[in-house]
C-alpha cells in the first residue's frame, strides 16, 4: 500500500497483476508504471487524482485506489466516514419519530 501526498491510497495485489499495462495506459496523470519485475508500481504518487481509472480498467482487480478526506479518514463513495455516521444517526432519528418511538 502506498499513500501519496494528496492522501490517495493505492493498494496493489502483486500476485494478481500480470503486467498487461492497461492501468498504466488509462492513467491520465502518469502515476503508474511497471517495476523491474513487470508488475504495477506507483511511480509518481504525487500525480494521482484518485480518478480510479486504473482500478476500473484492471482486468485482474490488482489495484485499488481510495481517496482520503483531510482530517476525517477514508472516503466512502465521495463521503467521509464521519459524514456517513451523521447520515446514519439522522436516519435512525427519523425512523424513530415515524414509528412513534421516544428518543
Amino acid at each position: 500500500m502506498s499513500v501519496g501526498p494528496k492522501g490517495n491510497q493505492h493498494t496493489i495485489i502483486r500476485q494478481f497483476c500480470k503486467g498487461c499495462r492497461i492501468c498504466v495506459e488509462f492513467c491520465p496523470t502518469g502515476t503508474l508504471d511497471l517495476d523491474d519485475r513487470f508488475k504495477i508500481a506507483v511511480a509518481h504518487p504525487e500525480k494521482c487524482i484518485a480518478c480510479r481509472m486504473c482500478e476500473l480498467r484492471c482486468p485482474d482487480m490488482a489495484i485499488f485506489v481510495r481517496k482520503w478526506a483531510a482530517k476525517e479518514g477514508p472516503m466512502s463513495e465521495g463521503r467521509s466516514q464521519k459524514a456517513e455516521g451523521r447520515s446514519a444517526e439522522a436516519l435512525n432519528d427519523a425512523e424513530g419519530a415515524e414509528s412513534g418511538a421516544k428518543p
